[in-house]
């Protein structure tokens, strides 16, 4: 049973690094503008470089397979909030961008506000098992957001689509958690 779990585990670990490893590496990054502030000397800050060779490698994997990865698919860094560097307007040698499907230019996993902030929300409640909060965003944009409770369960819907699901239980805990 170990070993398949092991397995499964290895295979999500190989399979999520050839997602998206390229990218901005900024936890790596921020050991190493500390590696620079430490100490105002070259040599000093080789010898710090050296005593965080450890550290280095565990913030370089964390890149590789966590950041960078989630990098990749919603097209921003979730540390520095930077756009990913292949989002990059540079001039470039083949253009394909123009003869491919608007859907294949972007990042496929992006927020739903797209730097959208909501300017007003009206929360409205229908019955006891559904609500809906009419959202004007600051762009003049606007939303509808739906939950439905359906026994024990909550689902909710952006403008018809299914965007997340929780538990009663699990909205008790984080309601008392919030206050």
């Amino acid at each position: 049973m170990n070993n398949i779990v092991l397995k499964a585990v290895g295979i999500t670990l190989f399979a999520s690094a050839l997602t998206g490893c390229v990218g901005s590496n900024a936890v790596t990054g921020k050991v190493m503008k500390f590696n620079v502030e430490a100490v105002d000397n070259r040599y000093a800050r080789a010898g710090v470089n050296f005593l965080l060779a450890p550290v280095y490698g565990i913030t370089s994997a964390a890149d590789y397979v966590v950041f960078n990865s989630l990098e990749f698919w919603t097209g921003k860094n979730p540390i520095t909030d930077s756009p990913h560097i292949f989002d990059s307007k540079v001039e470039t040698h083949i253009k394909v961008n123009d003869d491919l499907d608007p859907s294949l230019q972007e990042a496929p996993i992006s927020p739903i506000s797209n730097n959208r902030q909501i300017d007003t929300g009206e929360m409205i409640q229908a019955d006891e098992n559904s609500v809906k909060m009419h959202i004007v965003y600051n762009n003049g944009e606007t939303a509808v957001l739906e939950g439905f409770k359906n026994g024990e369960n909550v689902s909710y819907y952006m403008d018809g689509k299914l965007v997340a699901q929780t538990t009663i239980a699990k909205l008790a805990a984080l309601n008392s958690h919030a206050v």
